[in-house]
C-alpha cells in the first residue's frame, strides 16, 4: 500500500533526473539496459556507471581534472561552444558513458566511431605553440584515467565503500575496453597502474585563466529549475571534494575540513533518494 503511494513520487523524481540527461526535445529517452552492451549485466562497468548520484559527484571530479591537461583544456577552448551551451555539452558526455556502458554492442561501437570522427578534426597549437591534437593516445589516456579514477572514487565513497579490490581493478580494466576503442595508447587496466599514471602526468598539470574559466562555467551552470538548485550546489561541492589535494591546489578550490562531514552526508541521502527513485 505504502509503495503505492510513493510510485508517483518516485516516477517524478526519476523523470526529472532523466530529463537532466536526455534531450527530449530531440527525442532522447534513458538508454535501455542490453544484455548484449560491451560489458553486460554483471559488469562492475553497470554497477559504477548506473549509479546516478556517484556518476554525477564523479563527472564533476573528472571535469576539473581533464582541464588541468594543456591539450584537453585548449581543445575544448578552441573546438567547442562551452560558453554557451556547458549543459548539452554535459549532457552528450553523459549520453555516451550511457550508451558504451548499457546500449547494444553496435549502438556502442557507432558512438565509439562517431567521437573519432570528430576527435581527428580537433587540433591545434597551445599558446606556447606546442601542437595538439585530440586523437592523440597519450592524451586519450588522460582522459581516460581522470574519469575512471573519478567515477570510482565517487562511488567508493557514496555508494560502496567497501568495494572490494578486484571490483576495482576489474572497473579499470572494463573501461580501458572503451579507451582502446577510441584510441588510447596505454589505458590502465588496475589500480596500481592508474596511480602510477596519475603520478607520471600529473607533472604536466596546469591551471591559468581558462582552465579557471572553464571550471567556473562547470561548477555555476545553473540548474534546470529552482527546486533542483540545493542539490547542483551540494553536486558541485561534493565534486570538489572528491578532487585530489594537488588538484583542488592547482584549481585554487577549497573544501573545507569541518563542512566535510556535513557535505559527504547530505550527498549521501540524495544519492539513498535517487537509487530509491530509480528502481
Amino acid at each position: 500500500m505504502l509503495d503505492q503511494l510513493l510510485h508517483p513520487v518516485r516516477r517524478s523524481i526519476a523523470e526529472r533526473v532523466s530529463s537532466v540527461f536526455n534531450d527530449r526535445a530531440a527525442g532522447e529517452r534513458p538508454v535501455a539496459r542490453r544484455a548484449d552492451s560491451l560489458f553486460g549485466p554483471g559488469s562492475v562497468a553497470w554497477r559504477v556507471n548506473g549509479d546516478v548520484a556517484s556518476m554525477m559527484v564523479g563527472g564533476v571530479s573528472a571535469l576539473l581534472l581533464q582541464m588541468l591537461h594543456p591539450s584537453v583544456l585548449a581543445g575544448v577552448w578552441d573546438h567547442s561552444n562551452f560558453r554557451a551551451d556547458m549543459h548539452g555539452r554535459l549532457r552528450r558526455t553523459a549520453r555516451f558513458i550511457a550508451v558504451t556502458t548499457f546500449g547494444g554492442r553496435d549502438d556502442a561501437m557507432d558512438a565509439i566511431a562517431r567521437v573519432r570522427t570528430i576527435h581527428d578534426k580537433v587540433r591545434g597549437e597551445l599558446p606556447d605553440g606546442t601542437p595538439y591534437r585530440a586523437n592523440d593516445p597519450a592524451l586519450l589516456d588522460w582522459v581516460n584515467v581522470s574519469s575512471a579514477s573519478s567515477f570510482l572514487a565517487g562511488y567508493r565513497r557514496y555508494a560502496d565503500p567497501r568495494m572490494p579490490a578486484p571490483d576495482q581493478d576489474r572497473y579499470y580494466a572494463e573501461m580501458a575496453e572503451v579507451a582502446a576503442a577510441l584510441g588510447a595508447g596505454h589505458p590502465p587496466r588496475d589500480r596500481r597502474a592508474a596511480a602510477a599514471m596519475i603520478a607520471d602526468m600529473r607533472r604536466g598539470m596546469k591551471s591559468d585563466e581558462r582552465s579557471r574559466e572553464v571550471a567556473r562555467l562547470v561548477l555555476e551552470q545553473p540548474a534546470p529549475t529552482a527546486a533542483a538548485e540545493p542539490v547542483r550546489r551540494l553536486t558541485m561541492a561534493a565534486g570538489i571534494d572528491l578532487l585530489p589535494d594537488w588538484a583542488r591546489r592547482l584549481h585554487g578550490l577549497t573544501s573545507p575540513i569541518l563542512n566535510r562531514p556535513a557535505l559527504r552526508l547530505g550527498t549521501l541521502g540524495v544519492a539513498q533518494t535517487l537509487r530509491w527513485a530509480f528502481g
